[in-house]
C-alpha cells in the first residue's frame, strides 16, 4: 500500500510540478555529461524539440519544415549582432520575432491542408526559406554561413558573466529555456491548451463544438515557431556562427526523431529524446563514420518496441502502477 501511494504521489507530483521537475534535472544535467558543450547542445535542441512537440505531440500536426524557424531565429539573431550592432538580448528578441513572423506566413498557408499534404507543404515552404537565405550571401554568408557573432561577456546588474565559459554559458541559456518552459506549460494548462489537444483527438468534433479550429491551429503554429526561433537564437550565441544547414530539412527530421525517442505529447520527453539522440551521435561518431546507421537502428528499435518513447513509457508505467495498486 505504501509503495502504491508513493508511486501515485510521485506521478501526481511530476504532473503538477512539471516545470520544476524538468528544471531540477536540467540544473544537474552538466554534471552527467562527458563535457559541457554536449550539455549545451542538448539544452538548445531540447528546447527546439519542445517547440516542435507543441505542434506535433499536443496538436497532432506533423511538420517537416520546422528547421526554417530554428534557422531564421539563428540568422536574424546573428545578423542583428554582426550587421546591426545590437546587444545580445535585443538580438534574441529579433530572432524570436522573425521566426514568429515566418511561422505566421507558413502556418497560414499550411493549415489549409491536412495529413501528409500538410507535412509536404511545410517541407516545401521550409526549403524555400532555405533557398532565400542561401542566396542572400551579403547578409547570411551563403554556403559558408554567418560568422562573427561575438558575445564575450554579459553585464547582469553590475555582474560580469563570462559567456565564453561553458558552465556560465549553460546556465545563462538555461534561464531562457526555463522562461520558455514556463510559457509552454501555461499555454498547455489554459483553455487553449485543451482546445489544441481536442484538435489532436478529433478535429471534426472540436469544430462541431463551436471552436475556431483554423485560428487555433494557426496560433499554435506561431507559438511553436517562436519557441523554435528562441532555440535558434540561443544556438547562434552558443556557436558564434550560423551554418546554412540550420535551415536544412534534415534538421527538421531531427526534431521528429527527438520527439519520438523521448515521447511525443509529454513535457519532458523532448529533452530526453534530444539527450539520447545527441549522446548517441557523439559516441558513435568516435567509433565509426556511419553514425547515422547506429542512430537509425536505435530509432527503429524504440519505434517498434517503445512507441511512447523513453519518457512516455516511464509515465505510462507510473500511471498503470499507481492505478492498479491504489487501495
Amino acid at each position: 500500500m505504501k509503495q502504491a501511494m508513493t508511486l501515485a504521489n510521485s506521478f501526481n507530483w511530476i504532473v503538477r510540478h512539471r516545470v520544476g521537475a524538468v528544471l531540477f534535472c536540467l540544473i544537474l544535467f552538466p554534471l552527467l555529461m562527458p563535457y559541457e558543450a554536449l550539455a549545451i547542445n542538448i539544452l538548445i535542441f531540447g528546447l527546439y524539440a519542445v517547440g516542435f512537440n507543441l505542434l506535433f505531440g499536443y496538436t497532432g500536426m506533423l511538420s517537416f519544415g520546422h528547421a526554417a524557424f530554428l534557422g531564421v531565429g539563428s540568422y536574424l539573431c546573428g545578423i542583428a549582432i554582426v550587421s546591426g550592432g545590437w546587444p545580445w538580448w535585443a538580438a534574441i528578441v529579433a530572432g524570436v520575432a522573425a521566426a514568429s513572423l515566418v511561422g505566421l506566413v507558413i502556418g497560414y498557408l499550411a493549415i489549409r491542408t491536412r495529413g501528409i499534404y500538410f507535412s509536404m507543404v511545410t517541407l516545401a515552404l521550409g526549403q524555400i526559406v532555405y533557398y532565400v537565405f542561401y542566396k542572400a550571401e551579403s547578409w547570411t554568408g551563403g554556403e559558408n554561413g554567418l560568422r562573427g557573432i561575438r558575445v564575450e561577456a554579459i553585464n547582469l546588474l553590475g555582474w560580469q558573466l563570462d559567456f565564453l565559459n561553458p558552465i556560465t554559458k549553460y546556465y545563462v541559456i538555461l534561464v531562457f529555456v526555463a522562461a520558455a518552459l514556463w510559457f509552454v506549460s501555461r499555454v498547455l494548462n489554459s483553455p487553449f491548451g485543451a482546445v489544441i489537444e481536442a484538435i489532436r483527438e478529433n478535429e471534426q468534433r472540436t469544430a462541431a463544438c463551436g471552436f475556431d479550429v483554423a485560428r487555433a491551429k494557426l496560433l499554435v503554429f506561431v507559438l511553436s515557431a517562436a519557441v523554435c526561433g528562441l532555440a535558434g537564437a540561443l544556438r547562434a550565441l552558443h556557436l558564434s556562427i550560423v551554418p546554412i544547414d540550420s535551415l536544412h530539412y534534415l534538421q527538421s527530421g531531427q526534431a521528429v526523431m527527438m520527439c519520438l525517442l523521448g515521447g511525443m505529447g509529454t513535457f519532458f520527453g523532448p529533452f530526453v529524446g534530444a539527450a539520447l539522440f545527441l549522446y548517441l551521435e557523439d559516441v558513435s561518431t568516435a567509433v565509426t563514420t556511419h553514425w547515422m546507421a547506429v542512430v537509425g537502428v536505435v530509432f527503429m528499435v524504440f519505434v517498434l518496441f517503445f512507441p511512447k518513447g523513453v519518457w512516455g513509457s516511464v509515465l505510462h508505467w507510473l500511471a498503470r502502477k499507481a492505478a492498479t495498486e491504489k487501495p
